[in-house]
């Protein structure tokens, strides 16, 4: 396994050069063969880079020591379950798993994207190749080969670090790698539109569904990560501005930008070198990030050690960056919008504000992201700025661009007449300031909840609003049913309606987000029978009873467990269970540091939260952390509803729109013209 999946390496290093440059050739010089021979060089780097990773996969689970990365990421007693992900846990692995799966896209996108976009594509090949290339160069010349024999063979692995055995771990990290790497498609698509100088809005087209998969699988991996988070690393809350943490949102919130401002491309024909600047900037950031994990400048629970790998991903940066800015840069005057804006009380106004805001949220995270190397290299000392700091900034933006999510579906298109908006402005701002006064009645005095609550009432009212207009018209136009007519708005619009979905999806998070203003926790030391009380932001009495404490081996690790009878108001709701692990070898001898395990009771109002944090002189008097989290559970169930209408706008079929710029049939721009009629 190690010579095939060594081999298999330098025969996709020489054919990624190849496809890169027989598609720059052939895409400058318009020759068809070579135009040919790199499509037919992306199938063949897929081809040598599934090799390798079935190579490895086979080694992890036949358990060969020989080589470093199996034996570094492994052991025997390690669970089937875990040893799939031994394959992205480490950093050789993951690099492989990255080169795999874009080879993997650039293949899917020369065979499945349509013939009209064929100009691109020698191009877009080209790109993909060089990008693989450059992951696959990084295992060969850098100490990253997977495929690394040791100096001797050990009878056992070191084992995975027991964080990274959590379910939440088998899928966060390939998400946000699909995320990652499914930027680039998006963007060589744009280098491809640069260089061809075909800069009308057909690119747009062909990348907008590869720009919501890359969209929605960094959202579904920073929920998951968010999650893992929660409930694995036991300190009380599920996003603390990590530098890595950090690394995975900019990307996102630049391709947010992106997926708003493409709307007024189509419809106006504006803000094109805008569009070109976010797709860019969003695949460098995705570089960034990958620098980031792997360079260790900023410490993280999430990065990989330390390593000269990181300044392979710098110069890449550093290079990418550079030739990004030329071609740009040369293409301007080809950039120039078709209309201009004639209000600030537009929805393309509102689009261009909210496109602001989310690249001032992903400036102020990269900066903060920054701050302590840029105060290392000019001060000498390394200064962190602190989650504080970013709540600080980050929160006021947030809430404007929440209300701002309210306000573009209420706006017409290049001017709104004062009719329009008290008519659109009616239901949505009553909906919100009701919702402030019952808050203020009930007590609350929470600035930012306050806000987030009442916000996300007008958000509410708006996108019902929509909907409830959208199925009046097709009961007038078709007499259908107000389910059945919300069933086709869905169906026959999928990207606006599912869109609107998204935007509850953001409202429930900001919910979830706005309730820990209210957390409490507290901590105490009890021996069994004793008890500690808390009370929560509910109003309600939680009373935590030290049950005992129980110790036990299990599969690759030393249980010491700890249980506690849970009431409220002197009710019983039932029982929280807490852990410390110790994993172990297969002789039994100590791997890694202690790890968690927390007791998690979940309710649609609270989550009680519980920490074993140690027992006191190995007796069963133990120490417990306990906190009371309001409206968890609804940042999970946000995020469930943001992935189900991210999957109703990348759902194939719906209504064809036109856009501006590109040719549609007559019956395509009349179908257009009726959709927007019945809105």
């Amino acid at each position: 396994m190690s010579l095939l999946g060594h081999l298999s390496l330098w025969l996709a290093f020489l054919v990624g050069l190849w496809g890169a440059i027989t598609g720059f050739v052939g895409g400058a010089q318009h020759r068809p063969d070579l135009q040919q021979s790199a499509r037919n060089a992306t199938f063949a780097l897929f081809g040598a880079l599934l090799v390798a990773v079935i190579s490895l996969e086979i080694a992890i689970f036949r358990h060969d020591f020989s080589l470093q990365y199996v034996a570094g990421r492994t052991s025997r007693n390690l669970p089937t379950f875990y040893l799939w992900s031994a394959l992205y846990s480490g950093q050789e692995g993951s690099l492989l798993f990255w080169a795999a799966v874009l080879s993997l896209f650039g293949a899917l996108t020369q065979l499945f994207t349509s013939r009209r976009h064929r100009a691109y594509l020698p191009y877009v090949a080209a790109i993909t190749s060089l990008v693989a290339t450059f992951f696959v160069s990084v295992m060969l010349f850098a100490p990253a080969n997977p495929f690394q024999r040791a100096a001797f063979t050990p009878l056992d692995g070191s084992g995975m670090n027991p964080q990274l055995q959590n379910p939440g771990m088998v899928f966060h990290p390939p998400m946000l790698y699909l995320g990652y790497i499914s930027i680039t498609i998006p963007f060589a698509f744009a280098m491809a539109a640069l260089l061809t100088k075909k800069l009308d809005a057909d690119w747009l087209v062909a990348v907008r569904k590869w720009t919501i998969v890359s969209w929605l699988f960094l959202s579904i991996g920073l929920l998951i990560g968010m999650w893992w988070a929660y409930v694995e690393l036991g300190w009380g809350g599920y996003w603390a501005w990590d530098p890595v943490e950090n690394a995975a949102l900019l990307p996102w919130l630049v391709m947010t930008a992106f997926l708003h401002s493409v709307m007024v491309q189509e419809k106006r024909g504006m803000l094109k070198k805008w569009n070109l600047a976010l797709v860019l900037g969003a695949w460098l950031l995705s570089i960034f990030g990958t620098f980031l994990t792997r360079s260790g400048v900023i410490a993280s629970v999430h990065s990989f050690t330390q390593s000269p790998v990181g300044y392979f991903f710098l110069a890449f940066l550093v290079v990418a960056a550079i030739a990004c800015a030329i071609v740009y840069i040369k293409r301007l005057p080809l950039l120039e919008a078709e209309s201009t804006l004639e209000s600030v009380v537009s929805r393309e106004a509102s689009f261009l504000f909210n496109n602001l805001l989310l690249i001032g949220l992903a400036f102020s995270v990269l900066w903060g992201t920054l701050y302590p190397i840029i105060s290392e290299w000019v001060q000498g000392v390394k200064v962190t700025y602190g989650p504080p700091t970013f709540n600080f900034v980050n929160i006021p933006l947030g809430l404007v661009l929440l209300f701002l999510t309210g306000i573009g579906p209420l706006i017409a298109w290049r001017r709104a007449s004062t009719t329009n908006l008290r008519r659109q402005f009616a239901v949505p701002v009553t909906v919100g300031v009701f919702m402030l006064l019952i808050l203020l009645v009930a007590g609350m005095r929470e600035l930012g909840a306050l806000l987030a609550f009442s916000i996300g009432a007008f958000v509410f009212g708006t996108v019902f609003q929509e909907f409830a207009r959208g199925a009046r018209a097709r009961h007038r136009q078709y007499g259908e049913s107000t389910g059945f007519a919300v069933l086709q708005l869905l169906s026959r619009n999928r990207r606006r309606y599912g869109g609107y979905i998204v935007h509850i999806a953001i409202v429930l998070l900001f919910v979830g987000f706005a309730g820990m203003a209210f957390k409490t926790e507290t901590e105490a030391t009890l021996r069994p029978g004793e008890s500690a009380e808390l009370r929560g932001s509910d109003g309600h009495l939680y009373t935590f009873t030290h049950l005992g404490i129980s110790q036990y081996n299990a599969l690759n690790r030393q249980v010491t467990a700890a249980l506690l009878d849970v009431r409220r108001d002197g009710k019983d709701i039932g029982r929280l269970r807490t852990e410390k692990r110790q994993h172990v070898d297969a002789l039994g001898n100590p791997t890694f540091e202690p790890s968690t395990e927390v007791g998690i009771m979940s309710g649609l109002r609270v989550d009680l939260y519980v920490v074993l944090a140690g027992l006191v002189n190995g007796t069963e008097q133990a120490v417990f952390r306990f906190t009371i989290n309001p409206l968890v559970w609804w940042v999970w169930f946000g995020g469930f509803v943001l992935v189900i209408g991210g999957l109703i706008v990348l759902w194939p079929g719906g209504v064809v729109v036109a856009v501006k710029g590109s040719k549609a049939s007559p019956a395509q721009a009349g179908y257009a013209v009726k959709l927007e009629a019945e809105r």
